[in-house]
């Protein structure tokens, strides 16, 4: 849901942007609303269609419309902000000023890709910084964050994203004026700047091991791979392998597990299920003869009955199952597929 909402704000931000003027006059206010609210609008409908369609996912939440209403108004603002007009009233923003707005965004929404073509990135926005005469000083990559703000500097993945995408676009424009970059949250309205070191030769090395082999990455389970979210759990044997050994198998709130299903009502979502542990690194699973009651509902108990339909048998994997409570509760939030590893 986070995400979806977030594409809203970004595409109906870049669709406000791009919205054509021509014909109104320069005076002309109380147009910005209007539009603003049309193109979130079509935006958010657009997103609850895909998002409705995507068999993994969690309930669509209509209460984070208000949300999204705040945040790309202040992404809104920021633009006007970055030409001197954040003092405006939306209502009061005349049509000349946005063609300010306008006249200085360089590109929206624009593709970056290496000369060689290995490594590419998709901006936000790039804008044109201007001095106290007018004149075109540097330009500005900015990008739309609608996650939580940081409470300090960016963190270091964000800072390092934002200057891969300054790095090609220095690579591509030898030329360049000066480049910055920004994070701008639009929860808080604040701007973060991207600072450091060209990361371009770290992102070729990492390309160069992404590159297809004959012989399999070694894997790394830990604390910060397995103990997270990862979406390759319902396949991967070796995070079960490491809950196991590391005693954190069942032990943590929002956990995953897998599981036999024993019983299910498919009226209230009640089931008894009995968790499973690994024989080994091959994934096979071992029930433990413990019988633990459940409660699937929401996108959950849906998905689950699904299963049964298709007449599956066997483990089934669990993500980020709420285990805090003595019913353990399997809801929309959460993943419920057949337990399928991929050999090692």
């Amino acid at each position: 849901m986070a995400a979806s909402l977030g594409t809203a704000v970004h595409a109906s931000v870049e669709d406000v942007l791009n919205f054509g003027l021509d014909g109104r006059d320069d005076a002309e206010k109380g147009w910005l609303p209007q539009v603003s609210n049309e193109r979130l609008k079509a935006r958010w409908i657009e997103e609850k269609e895909v998002f409705l369609s995507t068999p993994r996912r969690p309930e669509w939440s209509e209460k984070k419309w208000p949300e999204a209403v705040k945040q790309q108004r202040n992404g809104l603002t920021m633009l006007l902000e970055h030409i001197g007009m954040n003092h405006h009233s939306h209502e009061d923003v005349t049509v000349g000023m946005w063609r300010r707005v306008q006249a200085l965004t360089l590109a929206v929404e624009g593709e970056l890709i290496t000369n060689d073509g290995r490594l590419l990135g998709r901006l936000d926005l790039l804008l044109a910084d201007v001095n106290a005469e007018g004149e075109v000083s540097g330009w500005l990559v900015a990008d739309l964050k609608t996650g939580r703000p940081p409470k300090g500097d960016l963190k270091p993945e964000v800072n390092r994203q934002l200057r891969m995408y300054r790095d090609i676009l220095l690579a591509n424009n030898p030329n360049a004026p000066t480049v910055r970059t920004e994070g701008w949250y639009t929860q808080s309205s604040g701007k973060y700047a991207a600072v450091g070191d060209n990361v371009l030769e770290d992102a070729y090395a990492a390309w160069q091991a992404t590159q297809p082999s004959d012989v399999p990455l070694d894997p790394t389970p830990g604390p910060d791979s397995c103990g997270g979210f990862c979406d390759w759990k319902a396949w991967c044997p070796h995070w079960w392998s490491w809950r196991q050994e590391s005693g954190t198998l069942h032990r943590e709130d929002f956990s995953d597990t897998v599981v036999l299903i024993h019983d299910l009502d498919p009226t209230t979502g009640a089931a008894v299920v009995e968790p499973c542990e690994p024989l080994d690194d091959s994934g096979r699973a071992i029930p433990t003869g413990q019988h633990v009651p459940v409660r699937f509902d929401g996108r959950g108990l849906e998905t689950m009955q699904s299963l049964l339909d298709k007449g599956h048998h066997g483990p089934v994997f669990l993500g980020s199952v709420m285990m805090s409570r003595k019913v353990w509760r399997i809801g929309s939030w959460c993943d419920v597929l057949p337990w399928s590893p991929i050999l090692p």
